[in-house]
């Protein structure tokens, strides 16, 4: 490189450099200045596209509740407290969780949390007395209104990776793990324990509900009872896609037909999940 392009270079450098001081020692008051702040390092490889988005994620999450990203009731999967171990063994070889809540007499009365490792003796031994009830881990419990940002914090605090969710009259709503809160920040996580066939349309409340953005319009009218067209995109992501008419961020919304579609995750190249609210009719 000869002389004048190296003070050229430099001089540019130093052009970005000092804009991005200057956002800095001038303190963002805003999420719309970090942002900005955020889009610069990213625009001069200060830091890379995965970076920012684990950024904007870890802000979106201050935002987000236990409500957003819990596993509602119905899809819970838990284990009754009077079952024996030959009932448990399969039903944890099946599902291939690593945490599951004991309920007793209904889904409300929840005795505690049950660690598959914990029965790895039973395997070993099937003689041995099985009581469950020995077993149990305390559960946690945190409202639906539980910030996210607050809750990641506690479950690293107290090393704990699950925590029941109720609702305000006390019962049970769901359950939440950290998994779940991860997901939000760094995007999707998938083990060898997921399932390729996960439930596509799952209901959060009686008029929002979580969709995965690969399910085919098709699934969704027939499930909604609408009649979205199906001739130019085979997927809900693609129609909110051309509705956005570029690829949207997390937390984005946009209304189509009577509903709200509101992006919960997605990557740099594609929509992965979408809330679906449906709106009173005029």
């Amino acid at each position: 490189m000869n002389t004048q392009d190296s003070k050229s270079s430099d001089n540019d450098d130093r052009s970005w450099l000092d804009r991005l001081t200057q956002m800095v020692t001038g303190t963002p008051y805003t999420r719309a200045d970090l942002e900005g702040l955020l889009q610069l390092a990213a625009d001069n490889e200060v830091i890379d596209a995965d970076a920012k988005t684990i950024m904007e994620g870890a802000m979106i999450v201050g935002d987000m509740q236990a409500r957003d990203v819990m596993i509602p009731r119905a899809q819970m999967v838990v284990i009754r407290a009077e079952a024996t171990v030959d009932e448990v063994l399969p039903q944890i070889i099946h599902t291939g969780h690593s945490r599951y809540p004991v309920v007793g007499e209904g889904t409300d009365d929840i005795l505690g949390i049950l660690l598959a490792k914990d029965l790895l003796g039973f395997v070993l031994n099937p003689e041995a007395n099985f009581d469950i009830q020995a077993l149990l881990r305390p559960s946690v419990i945190v409202p639906e209104s539980k910030r996210l940002n607050v809750l990641l914090r506690e479950f690293r605090q107290a090393r704990n990776h699950m925590a029941i969710v109720i609702d305000e009259y006390g019962g049970v709503a769901g359950l939440v793990t950290i998994e779940d809160v991860l997901e939000e920040i760094v995007g999707e996580i998938e083990d060898e324990t997921d399932s390729d066939e996960e439930i596509q349309i799952r209901k959060l409340t009686e008029d929002s509900f979580f969709v995965q953005a690969l399910t085919p319009v098709a699934d969704f009218n027939e499930a909604f009872n609408v009649e979205f067209s199906d001739e130019e995109f085979d997927t809900v992501g693609g129609l909110v896609l051309q509705a956005f008419g570029r690829l949207p961020a997390r937390n984005e919304i946009i209304t189509l037909d009577r509903f709200e579609f509101r992006v919960i995750n997605s990557d740099q190249r594609k929509l992965n999940s979408l809330r679906v609210t449906v709106l009173p009719k005029e």
